[in-house]
């Protein structure tokens, strides 16, 4: 039996939201280390700390996916994402991505396979519902290795894995 354009749109939303949940969860997992210092510490002026870059995951999930999938209004600031110089607290920041990220993963579980190829204009891009999936999903798993990375730099040895190999396994 061949799957229908919806079973196969139901799919796809299921496994994105997936990949945002998972990632979403290892940014937690960094973030919850860390003091409000910590996250907004940059390297040097040139880079994001890791507070601008959940400001950004915000804004793109928002843009791309809530708005550009799901159909709301496109309110993102970008420039706003980069400047913020903080500190807000650790916990406004994962109440903000919690947020987002619920309802980003909400949209793409109602996608339909319609949603899904319609061309949209987002960010000066003319992109299906697909596409723009294909983008943000991958740009927020880049970004959750940004923030691991960052996160075990400052750290080291005291930065907590979340899972480790028993032996032999």
């Amino acid at each position: 039996m061949r799957p229908s354009a919806e079973t196969l749109a139901v799919a796809i939303g299921a496994a994105a939201a997936q990949e945002l949940t998972k990632a979403h969860e290892r940014i937690r997992h960094c973030v919850l280390q860390l003091d409000d210092v910590q996250i907004w510490r940059r390297q040097t002026d040139a880079m994001n700390s890791i507070g601008n870059l959940i400001l950004h995951l915000c804004g793109n999930l928002r843009q791309w996916i809530i708005a550009g999938v799901g159909g709301a209004p496109d309110v993102r600031q970008r420039p706003l994402e980069f400047s913020e110089r903080g500190p807000i607290a650790r916990d406004e920041l994962l109440r903000r991505l919690d947020a987002v990220v619920g309802q980003a993963c909400e949209a793409l579980r109602r996608a339909s396979a319609e949603v899904l190829l319609r061309t949209r204009h987002i960010q000066e891009f003319d992109v299906t519902g697909l596409e723009a999936i294909f983008d943000s999903v991958p740009h927020f798993r880049g970004h959750t290795q940004e923030i691991i990375h960052i996160t075990r730099s400052m750290l080291g040895d005291a930065y907590r894995f979340a899972w480790t190999p028993q032996k032999g396994g």
